[in-house]
Parts: structure tokens; C-alpha cells; sequence
């Protein structure tokens, strides 16, 4: 299995527009962060979870021949604005099967509308095969993936498990019945914001007791904010088996 982090930073992204914050003005490549998302590749698959406004950007720069299937988190724009995006696939492969929550398909059908019309649709559109998913194993070609459900804030979204490999991002709050399912896991990423409590992220302690309490063999830091600090400096603060995430990353289980 290889996984890309095709974007580690928080939703305003880093640089922020207009920040004079000294990690924006940073001149190191891994400070530079576009909307979180990552792509699984297992055995012949290619999957995408999440597709934020930097989406286009971010394929071009991964280069994927195809995408069997994309799936999303949760609703929140920086995790969908993209979407639009996913015409080149469709045009090259047919219908996108999309793996979403009931709830984030609703919202999607809400922003982009022309994409789910059934009637008088515009024929560049992209066309889509709706999966709604719920806190329960499904199967993508074969291969088994399991939801994880938690809260941003009051907000409920899914991180994914695929086998050995667990992406979680924009939780707060997790159960021990959902820790559960996340044992004996190679590689755990998980969501880290910046050191000073948040009202819907972790933020980098909280992060390392879950990481703690699960215990996988490697753990990476994601949707990041410039005021967690800079890559390198942060990196040396952290646990031996806890690493930063930074862009283009690629890592194989």
C-alpha cells in the first residue's frame, strides 16, 4: 500500500492569504501546506479521500492514471470544494463512485447541484454513482474498509481504516468503541492543529495521547495550522515514531 499526502494544512491553507506570520513567509517547502487530503493505493486500487479546493492542483502534482473511488470525511468546504474538479476522471472512466455519509451527500447535491441533476443536465458535468455509507465495513473492489466515526465538534465524520493503514482528520472526539477498531495498526495519521486547544480540532497534545492510547507503529501529523510552528522545528519536538506530515509525502505500508 502507498499513501501520498496530497495536502497536510488546515482550511485557510499555509501561507494564509495576506498572513505575515512567520511560518507563511517561510521559505521551506514542507511549511507550505494545501487543503488536507490523501491518495491510497492498494493492491490495484487508487483512492482519494476528500477533494478540497485544491484538488486540481493536487492531481496534477500526483499524476494518478485513474481514481476508483472518492471519499469523503465530512461536509466542510475545504474537504469538498473540489468536486467540480473530478471532470478530467469522469470524461477518461465513466461515473466517479463517490463514498459519502447521507448527510454530506445531501449537502453536496445542495452546492452542486448540476452534478447530481437528473434532468436537462449540462453535458460537461461530472457524472457521479452515489454510495452512502454508514458506521459499518463496506468493500471497494474487493478490499475491506472500515469506517471511524467521531465529532468535529458537534459535527459527525468518518476517518477511514484500510487494513493496516487509519487516516482520521478533523476529530475532536472519539469513543473507546471506535479506539477499538484502530488496534494493530503500522501506520496511524491523524489531525494535529496547533498546540493551544481548539474547540473542534485536536490540537498536538490530544493528538499524541490518541496516539498513545492506539499505539501503531508510526503515526503522522495532518490538516496542520501555522501556528503548530515550523516543520523542522516542531519535527525535533516530537516522538520518535510520530512524524510531521508535509505535502507530496509518500509513505508505504
Amino acid at each position: 500500500m502507498k499513501v501520498t499526502f496530497l495536502g497536510t494544512g488546515t482550511s485557510q491553507g499555509i501561507p494564509v492569504i495576506g498572513s505575515t506570520h512567520p511560518v507563511c513567509l517561510s521559505n521551506n517547502p514542507k511549511d507550505k501546506r494545501l487543503r488536507v487530503s490523501v491518495m491510497v493505493e492498494w493492491e490495484d486500487s487508487t483512492f482519494v479521500i476528500d477533494c478540497g479546493p485544491d484538488f486540481r492542483q493536487q492531481m496534477l502534482r500526483a499524476n494518478p492514471e485513474k481514481i476508483d473511488a472518492l471519499l469523503f470525511t465530512h461536509e466542510h468546504a475545504d474537504h469538498t470544494a473540489g468536486l467540480d474538479d473530478i471532470r478530467p476522471f469522469c470524461f477518461k472512466q465513466g461515473e466517479l463512485p463517490l463514498y459519502a455519509h447521507q448527510r454530506v451527500v445531501e449537502q453536496l447535491k445542495i452546492r452542486f447541484e448540476y452534478v447530481f441533476a437528473t434532468e436537462n443536465r449540462y453535458p460537461g458535468a461530472p457524472t457521479v454513482a452515489i454510495n452512502i455509507i454508514e458506521n459499518k465495513p463496506f468493500t471497494i473492489n474487493n478490499l475491506p474498509i472500515i469506517p471511524i466515526d467521531s465529532l468535529h465538534y458537534k459535527l459527525q465524520v468518518f476517518g477511514f481504516k484500510f487494513d493496516k493503514f487509519a487516516y482520521l482528520t478533523d476529530i475532536k472526539t472519539i469513543t473507546k468503541t471506535e479506539l477499538d477498531k484502530l488496534k494493530n495498526l503500522e501506520v496511524l495519521v491523524i489531525n494535529a492543529l496547533r498546540e493551544k486547544e481548539h474547540i473542534s480540532h485536536l490540537n498536538l497534545e490530544q493528538a499524541l495521547e490518541i496516539i498513545n492510547i492506539i499505539k501503531p507503529k508510526k503515526a503522522y501529523l495532518t490538516h496542520i495550522s501555522h501556528l503548530l510552528g515550523f516543520h523542522d522545528e516542531v519535527q525535533q519536538k516530537l516522538p520518535k515514531n510520530v512524524f510531521l506530515a508535509y505535502d507530496q509525502l509518500e509513505i508505504t505500508i
